[in-house]
């Protein structure tokens, strides 16, 4: 339970891995080179590739977290009263990740009765 974060936040967090692995794809594929030669081409061009097509994934992913961005609800969080975003129903505090609700059916239970709820409508 610790390791939950906004949605916002998470979103931008998987646009964070695409572009380190992007990255980390094209320096691997330019190591080719270092080790094989002039063989290492075809193995730099692949890498090349994934990378290219990770960054774009990435460009894709903080686009898309910038448009939700931008609709999001602001509101105060009770605990921490710093201003946080909230998307959808319930959502949590970007900086101290309490639950969030603007449903007033689910305001008065406790963060384990609305994550019950919820994998209990998922399955």
């Amino acid at each position: 339970m610790s390791f939950k974060s906004s949605k916002i936040s998470s979103f931008r967090l998987w646009g964070l891995l695409l572009t380190m692995a992007g990255m980390g794809m094209m320096i691997l594929g330019t190591a080719g080179i270092v080790f094989w030669g002039h063989s290492g081409k075809i193995v730099a061009a692949i890498g090349l590739v994934i990378g290219l097509i990770a960054m774009l994934g990435s460009l894709a992913v903080y686009f898309w977290a910038g448009i939700l961005s931008t609709s999001a609800v602001q509101l105060e969080c009770p605990e921490c009263h710093k201003l946080t975003k909230m998307l959808g129903k319930t959502d949590r505090c970007m900086f101290c990740r309490t639950i969030l609700t603007l449903d007033p059916e689910q305001a008065n239970i406790t963060a384990d009765e609305l994550e019950a709820n919820q994998s209990a409508t998922l399955h």
